[in-house]
């Protein structure tokens, strides 16, 4: 087991009408970590980082008016060891009730704080667990129905890298979060209530990390299988960073793709030609992915196809919109050539008898 969790707290909030009240049942003042808890968050700690609609900000520097402490001030209670963990966990829930009753939305789940290290940072995680039912029959077949965690659904969650806010205090992306949520933004009243507003914009950093890697294969005048062995290792080292949660680094990038011979490195290059490309960042994968392939779907119809066999063995007509492909796949050409016959087959049975 990788982590090391220190606390975890859990309470539940419910409201089942949009006119309803919100009510909450706070958790046990102190959750033994044992084995079954540590799997636990393991499970909801990989669940995050698979989650690709991420977003990343910090806490916000505009004044709370309230009479209670916003959940920066809480934090930094906790922080400083003036607040224990649950007293800290309940006056966050207590918060997070007040947001939600701003909105006439409903909302139920068991809401997560977690106090955990992994890979030598320090996190905290911040989460509603959605409650679905699942249905059982016994012997005498009668049918019971019972509540689960439903991790699956993960939606409302955020994270912050503690190490990261207590060094760096006015740096843009010690929060992650999940961005987007079907029917309303997960900022309605989730980053209100940690007092978090964006910051670093992973999508667009990744955007431009891909054109500088496009712009160096071309000015380095590399070949059609040297470029696409460069989109490659960029694929792949992006791939190993997303799957251990880590960040994106323009240096250690540097030292994969940087070709022999070349006038400079990769690096060296990003830094003369002023790309605005943090030193290090967390990446949008979906971006990536689309380096080496060209991929479409609509109308029934799905292509997809590498970049180096664009003009060559897929070429496309602008001028009446049209994709002819060569070198079809021999698997698909199988599938054509039988679909044909059993067209033949047809057409002549239903022939009439002279």
């Amino acid at each position: 087991m990788s982590l090391i969790i220190s606390n975890i707290a859990l309470h539940y909030i419910t409201r089942t009408g949009e006119n309803s009240d919100v009510q909450v049942t706070f958790g046990p003042d102190q959750v033994e970590i044992t084995p079954r808890i540590e799997n636990f968050v393991d499970s909801l700690h990989n669940i995050y980082n698979g989650k690709g609609s991420k977003a990343y900000g910090h806490f916000s520097n505009e004044p709370t008016p309230s009479d209670h402490k916003n959940f920066i001030e809480l934090i930094t209670d906790y922080l400083d060891e003036s607040e224990p963990f649950n007293d800290f966990s309940k006056k966050s829930t207590a918060l997070l009730k007040l947001e939600l009753e701003k909105y006439d939305i409903e909302e139920n789940g068991y809401l997560v704080f977690c106090y955990y290290e992994y890979m030598g940072g320090r996190y905290l995680l911040v989460a509603v667990i959605p409650v679905s039912e699942h249905y059982s029959v016994d012997g005498d077949l009668t049918i019971s129905a019972n509540k689960h965690l439903d991790t699956s659904k993960l939606q409302l969650a955020a994270r912050i890298d503690l190490f990261d806010f207590q060094q760096n205090a006015e740096g843009n992306r010690y929060i992650s979060f999940i961005k987007g949520r079907a029917g309303r933004k997960i900022s309605d009243f989730f980053l209100d209530f940690l007092c978090c507003q964006e910051g670093l914009d992973a999508k667009e950093q990744t955007q431009t990390l891909v054109k500088a890697v496009e712009d160096f294969v071309s000015v380095n005048q590399l070949d059609a299988n040297e470029k696409q062995d460069t989109r490659k290792e960029l694929l792949s080292y992006c791939k190993d960073q997303k799957a251990s949660a880590q960040d994106v680094s323009i240096k250690e990038l540097g030292n994969m793709i940087s070709k022999e011979g070349a006038e400079q490195d990769f690096y060296s290059f990003c830094q003369e030609n002023d790309y605005p490309l943090e030193e290090s960042f967390p990446h949008e994968q979906a971006i990536v992915n689309k380096v080496t392939k060209y991929s479409g779907y609509g109308a029934g119809i799905s292509i997809s196809f590498e970049r180096s066999h664009f003009g060559q063995d897929v070429v496309y007509n602008a001028a009446n919109d049209s994709l002819t492909i060569y070198k079809i796949p021999p698997n698909l050409k199988e599938q054509l050539l039988k679909l044909l016959q059993d067209e033949d087959r047809a057409a002549q049975t239903s022939q009439p008898f002279e």
